[in-house]
This record gives C-alpha cells, structure tokens and sequence, in this order.
C-alpha cells in the first residue's frame, strides 16, 4: 500500500482540556501583566513589578495547570 494511501494515526496521549476557572485564571494574569507593564511605562517601581510576578508567576501557571 502506497504511504499516501495509509490512514496516519496519532498516539493517544492526555489532552488539554480547559474549564471555564482556566480562562478566568488566564485572563486575570494576562490582565495583570498588561496592566504591570503600564504602570511600569509610567515609572511605578512598587506596584508595577508586583503585578508582573502575579501574572507571571502565580495566575499564568494555575490557568495551565489547573
């Protein structure tokens, strides 16, 4: 049989399935990093690197992993 001609199967592997808490999670740090980076540009040095590390660091991962 030609190899075009052969059905091409994939490994069944876990896939990622997200719920509706992932994308909250993942909107909220992507709402934070867009919004560290902001205050950032406007010289804050307090709040600015807080929000990055939150988004960053805590609400990213727990929208994947979660």
């Amino acid at each position: 049989m030609p190899k075009s001609l052969r059905k091409q199967t994939t490994p069944a592997g876990p896939s990622l399935r997200l719920s509706g808490i992932n994308y909250l999670l993942v909107a909220a740090g992507v709402v934070s990093v867009v919004i560290g980076y902001v205050l950032l540009a406007h010289g804050s040095i307090v709040a600015a690197p807080l929000l990055l590390v939150l988004g960053y660091v805590v609400l990213l991962p727990l929208g994947i992993i979660r």
